[in-house]
Formats: C-alpha cells, structure tokens, sequence
C-alpha cells in the first residue's frame, strides 16, 4: 500500500457522543500529500515518551486501552459500538496498525480528524507539540517499549491556544452537591449482565402526578410505576413489555438493545386532574409477527373498543432498507386517578419509522405557563431525534435538515382533537391538530408539525418560567452531539441548528471541524433535492467537549425553582450521561449567550456530587457481578453511570442513575 494513500479511520458508530482515534486502513478518502511529507520536530526522547504517554492517557486511552492495545485486548468494549455491530478501537501497536504511514500523517489525523466519521479534530484541544509527543509514545509502543514510561518526568507544554469553550480545570475545591437516597427502583435488569442488560433497573423519567401524592416512573425495560411518596413503595400501573411471551401489553416492544429503547417516555396532560390523561412513547419492531395493539385482557380495566394504529410516518432511507424500529406515542385516560389500576381507554397518536434503534422520538412536554383559554393551553412540544442519520453518508444525512421528515426536530402539536378547532388543522394521520402558527405550516412540501429543525437528539425539554415574566417562558433543549460538542439549546420558533452542518459553536465541514465562516448560512432544505433559500443557523448557549472535563452525551437537566437548597435557585442544573459529571449555570448568563454569536456561552461551574462512587457502591451492594459499572464510553471508559434528571412540582431536584437502579434527591451545596 502505497503511504500517500493511509489514513486514521473509525468505525462508524451510530448515535452517541464518542471520539476516539481509529486505525490506519483503506476505506477513507486519501490524506493529503503534505501530509506524509511533514517532519516530527520532536526527537523521541524519554520526556518526549513520557509526554505522550501521559497525553494518550488523558485523551486516548479510555477507548484503545492503557496501553494502546485496542478495545478488545484492553477490556474496554464500548458497550454503544457492540449494540450495533460496529468495529471497537483497534489496536494501536500491531503490523497491521502502521500501514507504512509517516509521522505525519499520524499527527495529521489526529490534529484534523476523519471528516465525516466520528473521528473528531483534536485540534486546539491538544497542543501540537503533544500530538507529536503521542506519535512517538505510539511508535514506541508498536516496537515494544515505552510502555512504562514514567509521566512525573513529563515537561510542561503550552496550553492549547482556542476560541472554542470549555469547561475550566478548577483552581478550588468544587462545591459538593448533597444527595439522599429516596427509593430504590425494582431490580430488572440481570445481576451478571452486560451493558443495558447489567444495568439494574433502567430508570429513565420521573414525573410528578398533578396532586402531588405520587410520582410516574418508567423503567425502559417495560414497567410503568406508581411510586408513592409517603411510603416509597412502588406499583406496577401499567407493564409495555409482552416481548416474547411476557406479559405485557405490546408483544413488539423492543428494549434488550440499545440506550433508549423500550418505554421511553411518560408526561401528563395540563388538564389531568379532570381529564385523567397522559402520553407515553414506546419503541417497537415491526418486523416481529406479532399485533402491533395493545394486547387484550393484560390490564383488566383497559377498553381497546376501538383501538387502532395508524400508518408510521416516514423516515427517509436508502432504496431497500428495512425499516426494523417504530416509535409510538399513546394517549391513555384513566377514568379514575385515584387508584393504583388503569380503568380506561387508550388511543394511539402518533407513530414514526426509525432508520436505527438510535436517537429516537424521545420527549414530549407542555408549557407550564399556559392557563386555559391560552393559545399554548395543552399544546405538545415533542423531541425527535435524527435515528443517527446526520452522521451517514446516504441519503439519510440530511434528515435533520430536510423539512420533509421529523427526523432531528421539534414538533408542536394538539394532541386533544377537539382543541384549538379555530386555529390549528387535523394532521394526515387523522389523530392529533396542527397550529396554524407553525412556522412551516404554509411551506409546500413541509411537515406541517416542524417548530425547529437541525438537531441531533433533543432527547430532554425543559422549560425556562422566570417568575417575575411567567408569560415569557424558555423551552431549552439538551442535544447529545456527535464529533465535539454536548450542547443546551433555547428552541425558538421556526431555528435551524445546524446540524449535520454545525455541532456546538463550530461548522461540520468535510475537512473537519472548522471556524463558523464568514457567511454564515445553510440551505433551507425541503427535501433531498429542493431547496428554498437559506437560513442562519442558531447556536448553542451552553457547549462542552468530549474531553475528561466534560463528558460523552448530556443528560438534561432543570432550572432549579425550589426552596431546599437555596444555593441552586435559579440556576440551571444539567450533567452528562455516562460520567456522572454535574454542573450548573446562572440563568442570567444562558440568557445572555442568546444573542446570535456563536461563540457565546455560559460559564459552566461543576458541582462534586461523587456519583461514579456511590453508583459503584450502590450497584454492588444491590448484588451487581460487573467487574465494573455496566456498559463503556470514549470518556469514561469501563462503566456508565447513566444519569438523568427528574423535577418535583414544587421544583425540587432528583438524581436518576440507571446502572444501580436508583433515586436521589437533591438536599443540598456544601
């Protein structure tokens, strides 16, 4: 093989926040000639092995291993890769790695990354002149030694020279975050299983029932619970998962595999305590031979007297795909709320084709300062993600973008038919209205239920209520990115974010991630082939990294609106899913970051809650086997914490982790 000819490559994995280097094969575009040619400056001196050896550690090794011998010798499978069949980090220091590539092609890759695969530019992220220090530490590793290079005799190097946000390294001790346990989910995950299935209870959302007596709780792998907060006590309301002969309600409930699987999502309606409705999204496989209905006689009090499904919408695809995933999202109304059984009807509102099990329609939710009589009253503002279309090279790259498709967007709907008669239309599928004000309701070719496209996976909404301006409420949005960035959005009427053409405050180009240009505009895209115009893209006004520092995919998160821990009020907190980082920002300067510039962010300030620890002891004292937590990550290597937010109505704050199957409260800053 010719040397000109080589670069990095990585595996392509669909739909989560991973960054690692790949290896040098033949299936990329070819690397620049100047490439080869460059010289490394750097003599591979025992500071120089050290130097890299302590970068690779800090920037590497969470995914090829500590001593760069891939995913798979390493013990560092990451668990997202497995799930869908893709390639591990490779070896870094067999025959096969080198491929008779100079020096500099190495360091080029690893400074400009593979554009427009998942292998990001550590440009401006890692000095270059440690990027040569990892060259030598990897060449020296590939002939044998090196591995024990001493880090203490590292020399300093210059820091990174960037325009580009990131959270600071502290100078102080964080404030810690206070938790208290508050109750322990129902173990239904396997004691000795592997990522998601190892997972003791796959905890995903906590809902606060309007009364104020019980929180809705979902687990992923089916059970929809009461959780009583006097007695802590958990029931059983409704059960999804009738896979392969159990006994719940869809026989094609698919929740084995895969991060948001299962039952996704559950939230109430404004008018719930005299309509007794609420809405869940669940994911399915259509291709199971089995009814897509809810199975008759598995909840005694279910009327499925006319209960049908509707045609899945569809999701832009290569010619001949098969489609294998749907999301459906389910109005239910319990003609007693009272109770602890479901007594009532069910009737199917929406479902959607999902081009992979990744980044599905993930979240609803409704503005909390809507009254009845308001234009907003019982409007439904819904996360969809973009099935990890954005990062392919088909067709299916541009869903985000194209109007055409829900893929990467936020819809508003009127769930309720006979709502909002006067201003909205009923939708194709007959189930649910649509509001005239919708910014695409007039666009020929359009889907008339887009209220902002370009997003990656806005898999949580929140909303922003200041109290002194309850008619001016935010909704923001966490989007988990791809190549760089975890990013919070204000979603505003009619935006465009960019994606797969921005991620965080910078452009996605085929050279990699690049400065915002000049002209900073994207085609407004209809279709595949019909555009109208362009637009400016709306950036992020909270952004950090794939980097130790930051993490690997943000979990969401509230503006803190309760009493208990004064230190918190009005501060957004958020964190990340699989490090169990946390942090918060001053709503005053996320407002202020929501001025246009891309290069404007908040100030993020981490919080010590400890999670990786007590997660750790917790899933072990619940009888986890793991040698570690279940699961893995670019960032944090063997074991995800798996973290979540939920809220109380009186706007206290809970802790939810999957991997030990529990949740915390929020007491307090110390």
């Amino acid at each position: 093989m010719d040397r000109h000819s080589t670069t990095f490559w990585l595996a392509a994995v669909p739909g989560f926040a991973v960054v690692f280097l790949g290896t040098l094969a033949f299936t990329q575009e070819p690397a620049s000639p100047n490439a080869a040619a460059l010289k490394n400056p750097v003599a591979a001196t025992p500071q120089s092995l050290a130097a890299g050896k302590k970068a690779y550690d800090e920037n590497c090794a969470a995914c090829h291993g500590p001593k760069a011998e891939g995913a798979v010798k390493a013990g560092t499978i990451i668990s997202i890769i497995q799930e869908q069949g893709g390639k591990q980090p490779p070896d870094l220091t067999d025959a096969e790695w080198d491929h008779g590539s100079t020096d500099g092609d190495i360091y080029t890759a690893i400074r400009k990354g593979v554009p427009p695969t998942m292998m990001a530019a550590w440009e401006g992220r890692i000095p270059d002149t440690d990027i040569w220090h990892i060259v030598n530490y990897l060449r020296a590793l590939a002939a044998g030694g090196a591995a024990g290079a001493p880090v203490t005799s590292a020399p300093a190097t210059p820091a990174a020279t960037t325009t580009t946000p990131t959270p600071a390294a502290p100078t102080v001790p964080r404030p810690a975050l206070l938790l208290a346990d508050y109750a322990q989910m129902p173990i239904t995950g396997d004691l000795d299983g592997k990522d998601t299935r190892g997972e003791l209870a796959r905890v995903n959302v906590l809902r606060d029932e309007p009364g104020g007596r019980r929180f809705f709780v979902n687990d992923l792998n089916g059970p929809l619970y009461i959780l009583d907060k006097q007695t802590r006590a958990f029931t059983t309301y409704l059960d999804f998962n009738g896979a392969d002969a159990r006994p719940g309600l869809f026989a094609r409930l698919t929740f084995q595999r895969n991060f948001a699987t299962g039952l996704i999502n559950v939230v109430f309606d404004p008018d719930y305590l005299r309509n007794g409705v609420f809405y869940t999204i669940h994911m399915e496989d259509p291709t199971i031979e089995a009814p897509a209905e809810p199975r008759a006689g598995v909840v005694p009090g279910l009327d499925l007297t006319g209960y049908t499904t509707t045609p899945a919408a569809v999701t832009p695809v290569e010619p001949g795909t098969r489609i294998t995933r749907e999301a459906v999202i389910v109005e239910w109304t319990d003609r007693n709320i009272r109770n602890a059984t479901f007594e009532g009807t069910a009737r199917e509102l929406f479902r959607m084709q999902l081009a992979s099990p990744i980044h599905p329609l993930g979240e609803m939710t409704f503005n909390p300062a809507a009254r009845p009589g308001d234009p907003e009253w019982r409007v439904m503002y819904v996360g969809v993600g973009d099935s990890g279309s954005g990062e392919q090279k088909d067709i299916r790259r541009f869903n985000p973008q194209r109007l055409d498709t829900v893929n990467g967007k936020i819809l508003r709907i009127v769930p309720d038919l006979h709502a909002h008669t006067a201003t909205s239309t009923v939708s194709e599928n007959g189930r649910y209205r649509i509001p005239n004000d919708n910014p695409f309701a007039g666009v020929d070719g359009a889907c008339k239920e887009i209220w902002a496209a370009g997003l990656r996976n806005p898999h949580r909404l929140t909303w922003d209520v200041d109290p002194a301006h309850r008619t001016a409420p935010r909704l923001i949005a966490f989007n988990i990115g791809l190549t760089q960035w975890e990013t919070v959005l204000i979603i505003e009427k009619g935006a465009n974010y960019g994606y797969p053409l921005r991620e965080g405050t910078q452009a996605m180009t085929p050279q990699g991630m690049t400065p915002v240009p000049a002209d900073d505009t994207i085609p407004l895209r209809i279709t595949d082939t019909v555009t109208r115009g362009t637009v400016k893209p709306t950036y992020p006004v909270i952004a950090y990294q794939h980097t130790a520092s930051g993490g690997d995919a943000i979990a969401g998160g509230f503006v803190y609106r309760g009493g208990r821990v004064p230190a918190l009020k009005g501060r957004l907190l958020f964190g990340d899913i699989t490090t169990g980082h946390v942090w918060y920002a001053e709503m005053a300067d996320v407002r202020k970051a929501d001025d246009g510039d891309p290069a404007t962010v908040a100030p993020m300030h981490e919080l010590d809650a400890g999670l990786r620890s007590l997660v750790e002891q917790t899933y072990r004292a619940r009888g986890g086997k793991g040698e570690t937590l279940p699961g893995n990550a670019a960032v944090a290597g063997r074991g995800r914490v798996d973290l979540r937010f939920g809220q109380d109505a009186a706007g206290e704050l809970y802790v939810l982790t999957k991997s030990d199957g529990m949740i915390r409260q929020v007491v307090g800053v110390k």
